[in-house]
């Protein structure tokens, strides 16, 4: 059995002149909980489209196991898209036996995964309740439960909080975690949403303008850009923000000092340690502080480092 369920080998995609996907490179392991992290736009979708068959690249290629991933044998993949894929009309117990009878699963295997899915994820009081009448959080969970009814090895998921209020959100993060340590399942997921990627994933893929910016596992990404915390200063007046970086960056113990939009950020080894010192030296030139913050490094700083730029909404 190899140790990489899909390789993707110099995938290009264009749509005319433009290049969606630029010679993308990667191999994901089995049993791992992979993650495509990008701004809307970044090639994301499309990458993963070509790697389950769905979307024939320019050029490159996809293995499955091995083998070309238009020989992939039916019910390997299971995908659950960023858009609502339902039955309106049907209850949900009836989606899932519909789902579930479209993969050719025997009538009792079939009913007992219905009732499995309902109950994993909150769903057993609604079975009988028509599609239509849930609230938002229900349908992205059977969203989620169609695409996995007819328990694929390799599960898809296309930014799969789209919407959510925290409290659905977590409930998915704990089923996608499931996934991988209950049942062994290989999980791709794509988001634009930094906490997601880096609470839920074992490696991530940064991506922009479909180019792979770095692979790595979110701590060691977060490492990757300095040790310490980050400092956030917002000024009452941001004309001042250059004489700021001027003043702090020569400091001791501070690592690097830059800008984003109208906010200084400061990165510094033991930053609270260092505060007193920074108020002080901004004081004596009568800088005014709306707004200050000290956090750990995000995988936003980590993007921001590589591009220049926000993730992008």
């Amino acid at each position: 059995m190899k140790d990489y369920i899909i390789e993707a080998h110099d995938l290009t995609k264009d749509f005319g002149d433009f290049r969606a996907v630029d010679k993308l490179s990667l191999k994901i392991k089995r049993g791992e909980v992979f993650g495509f992290l990008g701004p809307n736009g970044a090639g994301k979708t499309t990458s993963i489209n070509m790697m389950v068959g769905l979307l024939r690249p320019t050029s490159g290629e996809i293995l499955i196991d091995g083998q070309d991933v238009n020989k992939v044998k039916k019910g390997t993949i299971g995908i659950c898209p960023q858009e609502l894929v339902l039955w309106e009309n049907l209850t949900p117990s009836e989606s899932l036996n519909l789902m579930g009878d479209m993969y050719e699963m025997p009538k009792g295997a079939r009913q007992r995964r219905a009732e499995k899915l309902l109950s994993d994820l909150f769903l057993t009081d609604k079975a009988n309740t028509q599609v239509k009448d849930l609230s938002g959080g229900m349908k992205r969970r059977l969203n989620l439960a169609l695409a996995i009814m007819h328990e694929p090895e390799i599960v898809v998921l296309d930014e799969p909080s789209e919407g959510l209020d925290p409290q659905s959100r977590r409930v998915l993060w704990k089923y996608i975690r499931s996934l991988r340590n209950d049942e062994g399942k290989t999980v791709i997921l794509t988001t634009h949403l930094m906490d997601e990627a880096d609470k839920l994933s074992d490696r991530i893929a940064i991506i922009d303008h479909g180019k792979l910016l770095r692979l790595d596992a979110p701590e060691n990404l977060k490492k990757e850009i300095g040790e310490g915390d980050m400092v956030d200063i917002k000024l009452s007046d941001p004309k001042k923000n250059q004489t700021v970086i001027d003043v702090l960056a020569p400091m001791d113990g501070v690592d690097s000092v830059t800008q984003t939009d109208e906010r200084i950020n400061v990165r510094a080894l033991n930053a609270v340690a260092k505060l007193p010192t920074i108020m002080d030296e901004l004081e004596k030139r009568g800088m005014k502080i709306s707004d200050l913050s000290v956090r750990q490094n995000t995988l936003e700083d980590v993007f921001i480092e590589l591009t220049g730029t926000t993730l992008r909404e």
